[in-house]
């Protein structure tokens, strides 16, 4: 196992399998974040996580968390909320504005610099990068992002301003994704937050064999158009 140096002249990527076991699932560094290597790396199971400053690094972890939206964890405390939810929830109606506040709420610092900001403006233009908006009145107050894949879909970041913020779009994420024929959410490695909600680990093999089957499979025309997906009681 070694670390590859990709080439700005080519969007291959070596195999997940030969990712270090440390750092956990770090596979290559270099290369850009042109859309055509974007969405070479999330079909190889890989995504892009580096600090400000640093190369960009390219990872695969063993495990892999993971998120099967049936299974998401609602506690009664979540559930009484959301039954007088004071929150809308949309889809793709601010992307950018979502990337923004997952940049921006995060004390420990981030790793979403102004040069993936534009990349992943450039994937959503495309067709390819979605995000959840959670309103309050006409305030923005959490949501999320990330890549499709079918009937995966790559989770990237969330961030949440107001009370069960980031609870509220994925929730109602995992509900929708689910009516349009989703079947997996890749959360890329566990923490404490992700955990609450249902997330698990599997193996990268498990990963990658769900990532060949379900990204082929795709879901209505119409599933990332943007829309209003839930409307709160209050």
């Amino acid at each position: 196992m070694r670390l590859v140096q990709l080439s700005r002249h080519s969007i291959a990527f070596p195999s997940p399998e030969g990712a270090l076991r440390e750092p956990n699932g770090l596979l290559a560094l270099g290369g850009d974040l042109s859309p055509a290597r974007l969405l070479m790396a999330y079909q190889r199971g890989i995504f892009p996580w580096f600090s400000p400053g640093d190369p960009i690094l390219w990872w695969s972890p063993d495990p892999r968390a993971v998120l099967f939206p049936d299974r998401f964890h609602l506690s009664r405390s979540m559930k009484r909320f959301h039954r007088q939810s004071p929150y809308r929830v949309t889809l793709n109606y601010a992307f950018d504005r979502v990337i923004e506040g997952c940049a921006e709420d995060r004390s420990d610092g981030t790793w979403i610099t102004p040069e993936v900001v534009i990349a992943w403006q450039r994937l959503h233009e495309l067709g390819h990068a979605h995000s959840i908006e959670v309103w309050q009145e006409k305030e923005l107050v959490g949501g999320m992002y990330g890549v499709a894949q079918g009937a995966l879909f790559c989770g990237e970041s969330m961030f949440s301003r107001r009370e069960n913020g980031s609870k509220t779009a994925l929730l109602v994420f995992c509900e929708y994704f689910m009516q349009q024929g989703g079947r997996l959410i890749d959360c890329q490695v566990l923490n404490a937050h992700t955990a609450s909600l249902g997330a698990t680990e599997i193996s990268r093999r498990s990963y990658l064999n769900w990532l060949d089957e379900l990204r082929l499979q795709p879901l209505p025309g119409a599933c990332w158009v943007p829309k209003t997906l839930f409307t709160g009681a209050r």
